[in-house]
């Protein structure tokens, strides 16, 4: 009996620490790198997931509005794979924008990376739009 409590004990933290592994696979960019990046021109493709009146309200030059946010239905995902042939035609890294670079991003990048893009590509805003302290386009 002992033994299998052990060995349950031992599955649960081999579990964990799968959980703990697999929040690690999320890259992210903060605003400061992303503003140097956007001010020396550099090629990326910016995927903003925020909701229409969040994009209306502010967003970054040159985002790909997608409104795909949370990232939840079959619809907002087909937003998402809208941008496949973009991405896939590129080699820039895509950087998700969300409303505060938390779940709707790594819905987002968990949707890219099942769709054979590399994960390395794949950053996330920290903060997101709601953290973002510099112009925004309207």
């Amino acid at each position: 009996m002992r033994n299998i409590a052990s060995l349950v004990l031992a599955c649960v933290l081999c579990l964990a620490s799968g959980a703990v592994a697999a929040e690690a696979k999320f890259n992210y960019i903060a605003p400061e790198a992303l503003q140097q990046r956007l001010q020396a021109k550099d090629t990326m493709i910016l995927v903003d997931i925020c909701s229409v009146e969040q994009f209306k309200s502010g967003h970054i030059a040159g985002s790909l509005e997608t409104n795909a946010y949370p990232v939840d239905t079959d619809e907002e995902k087909a937003r998402l794979a809208a941008l496949l042939p973009t991405i896939e035609a590129s080699t820039a890294d895509v950087i998700i924008v969300c409303p505060r670079g938390g779940g709707g991003a790594k819905k987002t990048v968990a949707f890219y990376i099942s769709k054979g893009v590399d994960p390395k590509r794949l950053l996330i805003l920290e903060k997101g739009m709601d953290g973002w302290p510099f112009d925004k386009t309207s």
